[in-house]
């Protein structure tokens, strides 16, 4: 991280810069899970949360705005390897049905990873005081909630029985 950590406050600035680069990262593969996916539930999940992403960097950048930091400078490590991850699931070769079942997996891993840190940003950002970025990061975390659930729904509720079925 490129903030010392001597304060809460730089801990929130760091993290807040990490979600800017995952945020990012993640915009750039969404279309490319969109285009991978082959259930068009799936797809329109993937081109949903593109839209959203791409509201969740706005607010990032409004909260940086009442900072004195830029929110740029650093990159992700975590989100670049679950990136990495989905697009090896991307390029494998197999049975429709399994690779949306598989995308759908790559793309939980990210929603959890975004879930957990937005949820430590809003917690920051309540002791902190910083009462627009709280209600900003409590936007995020229920879209990044959502987003997950909407996932589990259609992993539960059809996807993984066509996986299965797509084997026999």
């Amino acid at each position: 991280m490129s903030v010392k950590l001597d304060s809460l406050q730089r801990v929130f600035v760091a993290q807040l810069k990490d979600m800017y680069s995952a945020e990012h990262q993640l915009l750039d593969v969404l279309p490319r899970l969109h285009e991978a996916a082959t259930s068009q539930k799936l797809k329109d999940a993937f081109r949903e949360h593109m839209e959203e992403t791409q509201g969740q960097i706005a607010r990032i950048d409004s909260i940086f705005e009442t900072l004195d930091f830029e929110p740029g400078g650093h990159r992700c490590e975590a989100m670049d390897g679950l990136v990495k991850e989905a697009k090896e699931i991307i390029n494998e070769d197999g049975e429709p049905e399994a690779k949306d079942a598989a995308l759908i997996c790559a793309a939980q891993k990210i929603e959890h990873y975004e879930i957990a840190t937005y949820g430590s940003l809003r917690a920051y950002a309540r002791v902190l005081d910083l009462d627009k970025a709280y209600k900003l990061l409590h936007k995020t975390l229920e879209e990044e909630r959502s987003a997950d659930s909407l996932l589990t729904d259609l992993a539960e509720n059809t996807i993984n029985r066509l996986a299965m079925l797509a084997a026999n």
